[in-house]
Order: structure tokens, then sequence, then C-alpha cells
């Protein structure tokens, strides 16, 4: 994390999970909302199981590859935690993101049983991924000990995104399939990789432009730049959800009614089958 590439690898997996979240979300609710077309193969209840599979088996491997990465990478501990030798505590830095991509792989692990099997709550998928945003914020609220006032501001700000993201997340447990709150977890989610890159440029510039860590007006700033940011997450968030909407809207439209026919009967065949899984 200590480098440039170092947040821009984060952010970019958060914003690539924050673009897909907002294509499948809008387009599952999309088709909800014209039923005609909600039995394709791309929408049907067996698919979308199908894509929740495929979903968690990508964060589940790519949390594992996180933290591999940071324990046999660049001078990583390679698992020991304690030098004995030395009478101190082996590269925490490496250890507090390997237990941050130890909680989003827990999460990727479980919506995988859930999606899976039967023995698992539905629910417990979004209660996890709202754990492993809780336990990120939380291992960054203590990761800024004798920083300067710029690189704590700019985590702080970040801290926003993330416990948001968690608190909304825990909201979908028990408000699943509401399309405010999964919209507002995308925006949240860009919002947080945004300013992993953003939180990379400020620090570890590759221009090799240095900001004043003590200048008051370079924390007004960023302030503001943090309001940019989430306003461009709404704003993609929200485009992204029209285009889907309008896609599903002409789609329906061209539809012949002979086709609309067999797609309904298709729709019963997914269901039923969704019910013998």
């Amino acid at each position: 994390m200590g480098s440039f590439k170092g947040h821009a690898l984060p952010g970019s997996f958060f914003l690539l999970g924050g673009l897909w979240w907002t294509a499948k979300f809008s387009l599952w609710h999309a088709t909800r909302k014209n039923k005609n077309i909600g039995s394709t193969r791309l929408t049907s209840r067996v698919s979308q199981r199908h894509l929740e599979v495929v979903e968690s088996t990508i964060i589940l491997f790519f949390s594992l590859a996180g933290m591999l990465a940071e324990q046999f990478l660049a001078d990583g501990p390679c698992l020991k935690l304690y030098d004995f030798a030395e009478n101190h505590w082996k590269d925490l830095m490496n250890w507090q993101h390997a237990t941050m991509y130890l909680f989003f792989g827990l999460a990727g692990a479980v919506s995988l049983l859930v999606h899976t099997t039967e023995a698992t709550p539905l629910a417990l998928d979004r209660l996890m991924m709202a754990l492993a945003f809780f336990n990120e914020g939380f291992l960054f609220l203590y990761h800024l000990h004798g920083r300067t006032m710029l690189d704590v501001h700019l985590h702080m700000l970040l801290l926003y995104a993330i416990f948001g993201g968690a608190v909304v997340s825990f909201l979908e447990v028990f408000h699943r399939g509401n399309i405010v709150l999964e919209l507002l977890r995308c925006a949240l989610t860009l919002l947080q990789g945004s300013w992993f890159w953003q939180i990379g440029f400020v620090l570890y510039p590759p221009s090799g432009f240095q900001w004043d860590p003590k200048d008051h007006s370079n924390v007004m700033f960023i302030t503001m730049c943090y309001s940019w940011h989430l306003a461009i997450a709404m704003f993609i968030v929200g485009g992204l959800y029209c285009v889907v909407s309008c896609m599903v809207r002409s789609r329906l439209k061209n539809t012949p009614p002979v086709e609309m026919g067999l797609l309904k009967r298709r729709d019963k065949e997914g269901e039923s089958e969704d019910e013998a899984l």
C-alpha cells in the first residue's frame, strides 16, 4: 500500500466492482419492472444465481491473490508475524492489508456457499459483505498513527465511504432487492475506488510533484475534491442505471408478440428449475 501502485490496485478493484454491481442491479431491477422480458437467459433466476457464483468466485480469487501478494511479494513477512531476533513485530502494515483481503475473501466464500447450497441463509452474503467493509474501515482507522495532517485527512475521508458501504450492506440484510440501497452501495464503492487513486496521486505522485503536508489550504482543496468524487460516482451510477433501463425498455418494445409468449413460457421453466435447486 505504501506506493502509488499499492493504492491504484485496490482502487481499480473497487472501481470495477462498483461498475459491475451497478450494471447487475440495474439490469435485475429493470427486468423486475418489465417481467415480460425477465425470462431471457441472462436475467432468469437460475442465471442470476450462476452470475452470483461467478462473482463470488472472482472475489475469493482476488482476495487470496491479495493476501499472498502482501505476504510473499516485495519483501513481505512470509507468514512471520514476530521477529524474535530483533524483538519486534514484523511488517504489520502487510499483515493489516492481508487481514483486509481476508475478510473480503470470507465474504466471497460465504456468498459462494449461499448460492450453491441450501445450507446457509440467503441474507448471510450481505451480512458478510457488511463485515468486510466494516473490518476494512476498522483497520484503516488505527492505521494512521504518526502520519502527517494531509495523510490523515485523506484516509479519514476514505473511511466515510468505507463505513458508509458497511452500513448500506447491513441494511440490505433486511431490505434485500431494494434498488436505492443497492445503487447507494455501488456509488460508495466507486467513491472508495476513485479515492484510493486520489490518495496515490497526492501521497505518491508519479509526476514527482510533492504536496505540502502542513498546508491547510491543501486540506480544504482535498475536502472539496472528495465532494467532486462523490458527485461523479453518483452521476456514473445514475447514468448507467438509465442506460440499462432504456436498453431493457427498448428490448421490450422490439420483442414480437409471438416471442413474448415464448419468453413467458421460458420464465415459468426457469422459475421451476430455480425452485428445484
